[in-house]
């Protein structure tokens, strides 16, 4: 009660962890830190892909817009989550929550046909390397980023839409961190199989059509490397692979855990700890998934240390 003594009417209460408070201040602690890396690791990526010319190919196109995706995904949650975790309210307003609902759903879905487009560049890399050029033109790769995004926030407002319209009869209590779907849809005082249809099915055409391509593809590649001699050359192209390989793995399976299934069939805790890991830890990891395992990348970093970079970049 005395939360909703201190918030308007119009507000949500994010219940958060409130239930279990001795793990507010480590949470508190540990998503800071999270949040800092995140912010370090993805606009150093973005900074070295635009500035380092030796970066200036199609994969490193789309890694930058990644990390751009990644940045704005934790920007979007992560700082209302640490206000909440600290302070004696758990709320967000309504507009606030509309907005942080419409813009995480956009870079979510918007990371998921991103993804299957670097799974094509790093095909036409290895299955058509002389048409390369040809094929990921910068005016093609422009277009089809564009398009991405474009494409993800559509998805958005149809989706956000079909939630924050479902009436909820004055609850405003969600037993959650952020505004998300799931979340929210337990709110409504209808019944809500119509929307969970709606939503499981624009979820599933965004999830498992992007994955299905990104599999396929990965067939064609490992057939086209099997058949590459060199031993040297072989890895170069399995390494350059398995980073992308392993962001698909990070975000498809709790993505599709959480929005290929009908919300009412969730668990709180099980929804939260989903929530967490694409929302915080995947970005996070991120950048740094691909400078480890990339040459090329720790490379680029190393010249962004020196005084020469950034006199020639000038």
């Amino acid at each position: 009660m005395w939360i909703d003594n201190q918030s308007s009417l119009n507000d949500f209460i994010l219940l958060g962890f409130s239930d279990r408070p001795w793990l507010e201040t480590p949470l508190f602690v540990i998503f800071l830190v999270a949040y800092l890396f995140a912010l370090f690791g993805n606009i150093s990526i973005i900074l070295v892909s635009r500035l380092d010319p030796q970066l200036d190919s199609p994969m490193y196109f789309f890694v930058s817009n990644l990390s751009l995706l990644d940045l704005s995904y934790t920007t979007s949650t992560v700082p209302q989550m640490l206000v909440n975790l600290r302070g004696p309210e758990k709320t967000i307003s309504y507009g606030g929550c509309v907005a942080q609902l419409y813009i995480f759903l956009a870079l979510g879905s918007t990371e998921c046909i991103l993804l299957a487009i670097m799974a094509f560049d790093r095909y036409a890399a290895i299955c058509k390397p002389l048409h390369y050029p040809v094929i990921m033109n910068q005016r093609r790769c422009i277009h089809m980023a564009i398009g991405t995004w474009l494409s993800g926030f559509a998805n958005s407002i149809v989706q956000s839409t079909l939630t924050v319209v479902a009436p909820r009869c004055g609850q405003r209590v969600m037993d959650h961190f952020f505004c998300e779907v799931p979340a929210l849809l337990k709110l409504a005082c209808i019944d809500t199989h119509v929307n969970e249809a709606e939503l499981s099915v624009l979820g599933a055409l965004l999830l498992l059509v992007p994955l299905t391509l990104i599999l396929g593809t990965y067939v064609f590649i490992a057939q086209a490397v099997m058949r590459i001699r060199s031993a040297e050359s072989r890895w170069k192209a399995f390494n350059t692979c398995a980073s992308h390989l392993l962001v698909v793995s990070l975000f498809y399976f709790t993505a599709i855990s959480m929005y290929v299934q009908p919300p009412s069939s969730y668990s709180h805790d099980r929804g939260k700890i989903m929530a967490l890991f694409y929302g915080i830890v995947t970005p996070t990891l991120n950048p740094f998934i691909y400078t480890l395992r990339n040459k090329d990348v720790k490379a680029a970093l190393r010249r962004a240390l020196t005084k020469e970079f950034w006199v020639k970049t000038r």
